[in-house]
């Protein structure tokens, strides 16, 4: 288990913050910069990036916990950037294969948020 207050740096804590940066990245241009047609696929990718950001977050910020509980946070954020980056691929560089990659990205935040559940009834907290 790890110190709350360590001095070692939480790298689920930092691939969070920068999941949620770049969410708010692909937001942004997506109201402000991008042609009609990418705007929808920038606005879901984003949409979804920030959501897994901050569970990832949330669980960086829990304190110690379980092994599976850190692995859901980084499935879900991985899977969130993937998704986010493949639809981002699609729309502003119109990559079709990207369009194939984005379920990859669904899978793992799909498998993290069953993970998370997992942990739930294996949980030993009162």
């Amino acid at each position: 288990m790890r110190k709350i207050l360590s001095a070692e740096p939480d790298r689920l804590m930092a691939f969070a913050a920068l999941n949620g940066a770049l969410a708010v990245l692909l937001g942004a241009f997506a109201a402000h910069g991008a042609e009609p047609a990418a705007r929808t696929l920038l606005a879901t990718g984003g949409h979804y990036q920030l959501i897994h950001a901050t569970l990832a977050l949330a669980i960086s910020l829990w304190g110690p916990v379980a092994r599976r509980i850190r692995w859901a946070g980084w499935l879900a954020a991985t899977g969130g950037m993937v998704f986010s980056l493949a639809l981002a691929s699609l729309a502003l560089a119109g990559i079709r294969a990207a369009g194939a990659i984005a379920p990859i990205g669904g899978i793992l935040m799909i498998a993290g948020w069953l993970l998370l559940l997992v942990a739930a009834f294996r949980s030993s907290r009162p």
